[in-house]
């Protein structure tokens, strides 16, 4: 059986915020989602941390802070 290339590279990880009025997992993929369009080669999102936007007593908007990765192109 062939043995598969390793692949090396340079990584770079980057936090991002991503927000949305129904969920956190719809802030996470909102999150992904944008950057992505902007991003080439993304590798790897890690939801870091949750919190909410609270208005008067009540939820407004789920957060979820991502980390990122990305390849430098060579």
């Amino acid at each position: 059986m062939a043995k598969k290339k390793s692949e090396s590279g340079v990584y770079r990880v980057t936090e991002i915020i991503g927000t949305s009025p129904d969920s956190w997992e719809a802030a996470a993929k909102s999150a992904v989602e944008t950057a992505a369009r902007s991003l080439r080669d993304l590798r790897v999102a890690e939801v870091c941390k949750l919190d909410m936007k609270i208005e008067e007593g009540k939820v407004v908007a789920f957060r979820a802070r991502v980390s990122l990765s990305f390849k430098y192109e060579e």
